[in-house]
């Protein structure tokens, strides 16, 4: 019994690394150079977005609404963008087709 009591608590560790890291790559599944921010007015919505488009005119005044609406206390934990969805895929849409990467 003694000797199997090892490889039992190997095993159990060999899974919580495990979930662990599928854990960790749910919520932080983010490119380098990208950020995710959640966006919507009720229901947030999680997009991942280029870190060039934080430079542009439009997507700044998403960004002083945020600031508006929130401050630096943001409730998702992230950077929240009180918007409507389909407006601000327009925009991505927009930046998107204009090169801003």
């Amino acid at each position: 019994m003694g000797i199997r009591l090892p490889s039992k608590i190997h095993n159990s560790k060999q899974v919580l690394k495990l979930q662990s890291l599928l854990s960790r790559n749910q919520t932080s599944a983010v490119p380098k150079g990208h950020c995710a921010v959640y966006v919507g007015e009720i229901q947030k919505k999680r997009f991942v977005v280029p870190i060039s488009y934080l430079n542009h005119p439009d997507f700044r005044d998403l960004l002083h609404l945020a600031e508006e609406k929130f401050g630096f206390d943001h409730p998702m934990g992230g950077l929240t963008i009180p918007c409507e969805e389909g407006l601000f895929i327009d925009l991505t849409s927009r930046l998107n087709s204009m090169g801003v990467m």
